[in-house]
């Protein structure tokens, strides 16, 4: 009998591999972070002996969910401005307010607030794009949490950056920095067309290129920036896009509220990847993402809440019911998006999207044991018919118990581990103050 680290049995095992299988007593062994079997609970335990056991009876155990757009330190400006548009709520409100108070200290503090919130409600996985990222990659790795990061870059002085050229330099050296890291991994992060010359974006294309990491923009988030874009190139904000050899396989676009049939069938010629935010776009009423047509079309599809300032929470299963009800009934079609695929677009896609799919969103042997376990003895979570129709619509973050992330146990029975929740509390409300005191 070989023995392993963690040996997870009796659970209901969502394993969102490539076919969907579900063992409803089901066992996951652990071993080196590893996943090294999946599979009956009455097998594996003929196979394996846990130096530690857990016993995962009446709860479902499944892939932790991946957060593919953040923007973690926000989560210093909750409710700071709500209900106002778009340009609006950044040009008035959260640029003024970043350009006063963004600092190294928020950057760190905000990162380990968001991953305090993101792993109690089962997020082991996100992507962020900020300022100060040195802070939040160790703020991150600190919390033990798998992310995919990169600096914001633009074409105007920055709370970190003075110029263009600092922030590529700045993203050069954090890419150098923490490559081979087993958690912590770096994108190039140009904001959006709106922000960027095409300098910048051709730069910004070419570090991604010379060190095989991600791009990822903001892309098409509502209609006035698509006529703003189309006033500004003399057309098309895709075929601009094109024609300078920013399109590839490894961009990532955040939102694509206003991507047409045209700009779809571009994006899946080049596999670029889509994350939707449906609750931010709503908040922002920026509009609704044509992700049924997406999917359709062949674009891997991934979700993410976008930051606090614009959600204003990091709850992915929320998330989850909000993107499936969403395009329901936009569509006026209660098939689209079914809840195994929304399933799927939290976890499987995801990892597709940030380049992670070797390690994280499946329960499969050779990946990272990234796990959640999830109480099912609720009153909202009885009876249970459909992992999938649970996981979608009747979950929330709350019923998250146990997290592990890289075969690391980072909470168990509902206590973090790895983070002091009143000591990063505290020091968020101080910086708060602060933020107060400066629009005072």
């Amino acid at each position: 009998m070989e023995t392993v680290d963690i040996l997870i049995t009796d659970g209901r095992v969502v394993t969102m591999d490539e076919t969907d299988t579900i063992y409803e007593n089901g066992a996951v062994a652990v071993a080196q972070g590893k996943i090294v079997a999946v599979g009956l609970t009455d097998e594996l335990k003929k196979r394996f002996s846990g130096l530690r056991t857990i016993s995962a009876r009446n709860h479902i155990v499944m892939p932790g969910l991946i957060n593919s757009h953040t923007h973690t330190a926000m989560t210093c400006f909750r409710g700071f401005a709500d209900d106002m548009e778009l340009m609006t709520w950044w040009k008035e409100y959260i640029f003024p307010a970043e350009t006063r108070t963004v600092s190294p200290e928020l950057a760190y503090w905000g990162t380990t607030l968001a991953c305090a919130e993101m792993i109690r409600s089962g997020t082991t996985t996100f992507c962020d794009m900020y300022f100060f990222m040195e802070e939040t990659a160790q703020a991150a790795r600190k919390a033990g949490m798998r992310c995919l990061i990169g600096e914001v870059l633009l074409d105007f002085p920055s709370a970190n950056a003075k110029s263009p050229a600092e922030g590529l330099e700045y993203t050069r050296k954090l890419i150098e920095k923490w490559s081979g890291d087993p958690l912590v991994r770096i994108a190039v992060e140009p904001h959006s067309l709106y922000t960027c010359s095409e300098n910048v974006l051709k730069e910004a294309r070419a570090l991604a290129v010379r060190y095989n990491v991600p791009v990822a923009i903001h892309f098409l988030e509502n209609q006035a920036e698509v006529k703003q874009l189309t006033e500004k190139y003399g057309k098309k904000a895709i075929h601009y896009l094109r024609e300078i050899g920013f399109l590839h396989d490894n961009l990532i676009l955040f939102h694509g509220v206003c991507m047409d049939d045209e700009d779809m069938l571009i994006c899946a010629d080049y596999g670029c990847k889509v994350v939707h935010n449906p609750e931010s776009n709503m908040k922002l009423a920026s509009g609704v993402a044509p992700v049924g047509k997406m999917l359709a079309r062949g674009i891997t599809v991934a979700l993410g809440t976008d930051g606090c300032a614009s959600n204003n929470n990091l709850d992915m299963f929320q998330e989850m019911d909000t993107a499936a009800k969403l395009a329901k009934v936009a569509a006026l079609d209660p098939t689209i998006l079914p809840a195994p695929l929304v399933v799927r677009m939290a976890t499987r896609n995801g990892a597709l999207t940030m380049g992670l799919e070797q390690a994280a969103g499946a329960l499969e042997v050779g990946k990272r044991a990234d796990i959640i376990l999830i109480d099912i003895r609720k009153p909202h979570l009885t009876p249970l018919y459909n992992e999938y129709s649970h996981l979608v619509y009747a979950v929330n973050g709350a019923d998250v118990e146990t997290v592990i992330i890289d075969g690391r146990p980072v909470m168990e029975d509902g206590r973090l581990l790895t983070i002091d929740e009143k000591e990063v509390m505290t020091r968020v409300n101080k910086i708060a103050s602060q933020l107060r005191g400066s629009f005072s």
